[in-house]
This record gives C-alpha cells, sequence and structure tokens, in this order.
C-alpha cells in the first residue's frame, strides 16, 4: 500500500525549489521598488482601463456577437423612449387645454379686469413686504399683461411657443412678442446611447416694430475720427448693440449646412436653449410665486444643497458632459400674425 507524503520528490529538489522561490520573491520587491517599472505598469493599467473596445476584442466570438446583439436591443430601446417622449407631448398637449381655464383666470386678476372674491384672495403670507424688481427694461415689461406657452398642433414637428403679450404701450406696435423654440425627439443615428429625451435644436424670434426712439435693443454712440491726411478731427454717430431683455427675440441661429459656430456662439445658444426650457416648465407654472420670491428662495435653496454635495463627493470622478444634437425641421409651427418670424 502507497504512503501519503507531502512531496513526490527527493528532499534535495525541495530545498532547491524552496532557494527559487525566496530568490523569486526578491527579485519582486526590487522590481516594486523601481519607479520606473512602476510607472510603465500604471500607464499598461491606463491604456487597458480606458480602451474597453481593446477588452472587448479580446473576448471569445460567441461573446462579441452577443455584445452586438445586446447594442441592437439598445438601440431599439431608444426608438421605444423617442415614441414614449412623443406621447409624453401628446400628454402636455392634453393638460395644456386643462390649464388654459386657470391661466385665463389669472391673467382677469393681473389686469384688474375681474376682482378676486374674498375666498379667491385668502393666503396666510409670513412676509408682505414687497422686493422691487431693478431691471433695465423695467419700464416696458411693467406693460406685459401675460405669458402663454403653446404647444405644436398634432402631425407637426415638436414645438412649443412663448407669447409675450403686451397691452398699448409707448415702445412698440406689437401686441405680442413670439419665440419659437423647436424640438426633436429622436436618437441620433451616429450616436443613439446618448439619447436622453426631446431636446430644443433651434429657436425662431419675431421683429419687434419699435416706435421711433423708442428701441432699447441699440444705442446712438457718438466717434471722434481723424483724418490721415489733413488731421482734422470729425465727430460722427453710430448705432451699436445694447444689452436689454428684448435681445431674446433675435436669438442666434442654429449652424446648418455643415457650418461650425465659435465657442461663443454655441455658448449663448445653449443659454438661450436653456432660458426657454425654464420660461416652459418654471416661470409660466409658478408665475405667482416667482412674483412673491417663494420660487426664487427655493431655486436658491437648491443650488445651496448641490454644493454641499459637491463637497461631500470632492474626489469621485466628474460626469460626463452632454452633447446637443443640432436638427432643423422641416416645417414650421404657425405664428400668430401680430408678430412676424424673422
Amino acid at each position: 500500500m502507497a504512503e501519503n507524503s507531502l512531496s513526490d520528490g527527493s528532499p534535495a529538489d525541495s530545498v532547491e525549489a524552496a532557494k527559487n522561490a525566496s530568490s523569486t520573491e526578491k527579485l519582486t520587491d526590487q522590481v516594486m521598488q523601481n519607479p520606473q517599472v512602476l510607472a510603465a505598469l500604471q500607464e499598461r493599467l491606463d491604456n487597458v482601463s480606458h480602451t474597453p473596445s481593446s477588452y472587448i476584442e479580446t473576448l471569445p466570438k460567441a461573446v462579441k456577437r452577443r455584445i452586438n446583439a445586446l447594442k441592437q436591443l439598445q438601440v431599439r430601446c431608444a426608438h421605444i423612449e423617442a415614441k414614449f417622449y412623443e406621447e409624453v407631448h401628446d400628454l402636455e398637449r392634453k393638460y395644456a387645454a386643462l390649464y388654459q381655464p386657470l391661466f385665463d383666470k389669472r391673467r382677469e386678476f393681473i389686469t384688474g379686469d375681474v376682482e378676486p372674491t374674498d375666498a379667491e384672495s385668502a393666503w396666510h403670507s409670513e412676509n408682505e413686504e414687497e422686493d422691487k424688481l431693478a431691471e433695465y427694461d423695467e419700464p416696458i415689461l411693467k406693460h406685459l399683461q401675460d405669458i402663454k406657452v403653446k404647444f405644436s398642433d398634432p402631425g407637426q414637428p415638436m414645438s412649443f411657443v412663448l407669447e409675450f403679450h403686451f397691452e398699448p404701450n409707448d415702445y412698440f406696435t406689437n401686441p405680442v412678442l413670439t419665440k419659437t423654440y423647436k424640438m426633436k425627439s429622436e436618437p441620433d443615428k451616429a450616436d443613439p446611447f446618448s439619447f436622453e429625451g426631446p431636446e430644443i435644436v433651434d429657436c425662431d424670434g419675431c421683429t419687434i416694430d419699435w416706435k421711433k426712439g423708442k428701441n432699447v435693443t441699440v444705442k446712438t454712440i457718438k466717434k471722434k475720427q481723424k483724418h490721415k491726411g489733413r488731421g482734422t478731427v470729425r465727430t460722427i454717430t453710430k448705432q451699436v448693440p445694447n444689452e436689454s431683455f428684448f435681445n431674446f427675440f433675435s436669438p442666434l441661429k442654429a449652424s446648418g449646412d455643415g457650418e461650425s459656430l465659435d465657442e461663443d456662439s454655441e455658448f449663448t445658444l445653449a443659454s438661450d436653449f436653456e432660458i426657454g426650457h425654464f420660461f416652459r416648465e418654471r416661470i409660466v407654472p409658478r408665475a405667482v410665486l416667482y412674483f412673491t420670491g417663494e420660487a426664487i428662495e427655493d431655486d436658491d435653496n437648491f443650488e445651496e444643497g448641490e454644493e454641499g454635495e459637491e463637497e461631500e463627493l470632492e474626489g469621485d470622478e466628474e460626469g460626463e458632459e452632454e452633447d446637443d444634437a443640432e436638427v432643423n425641421p422641416k416645417k414650421e409651427p404657425s405664428q400668430p400674425a401680430e408678430c412676424k418670424q424673422q
């Protein structure tokens, strides 16, 4: 009967193996203490971690086929999600009609055409002080009576229109100024996995019919010019752009036909899209809370919370930036007769 043993070799072989193991450990320690070797290893690991495609290439063919099939499913999911947002848009249109009677009544209270009853005006407020709005365009905006959001009709390209209704005033003749935001709700063919719902892709303003000398979007300046030959000096006047809220109705156009915008223009356009979205989602539905300042306080508290969270998560990886797709719908929604599209 054979006996169990801890080693199949001779004692001399065991001693030699132990020596080799000890030498290997010493060599490993020396290598790990070499900065150049460690840097090379780190670079190799970084390359592996930042090139997932290289990892995928090492997988078996059957696994690659499964991954390709999963990507096809992901694209189909993105298209289903696009349909979901189209139905959400239809739902927004439906509930916009339900909101409208309340918005109409709100306008009657604002203009003073109807006075609220005691029951309608009963509201407990902890702060009755009114904050004054310090704004360059305030004299004109005092004539603003209502802001409405209108969604595109069924069958038309997805869009929404902001309508600014003004009472007769000394500044311009338009009773309504409009800003149309065009939207897209479909995955980008070049990058379908980046789809996260509808996005604004372009916008159109309107022509403001300013009364003589009342255009606040430009200002007249005087400039001295010296003649190169005679040395005489003359003073000329010229109009230059002026900062004003009403520049909102003369937006930049999204690039098309392969043209690209510079960095400043892209930032301006992105800010415009964000403002339009903010009017639609926050200001119009919660107008009274912005008038009283309560909504602004809520926004400030939310921002403070975000900053605190960023401090707690310091050291984590930064989030990925989103890319905005640019698509021009073929058909634009109809505009009110009072305002001409540029």
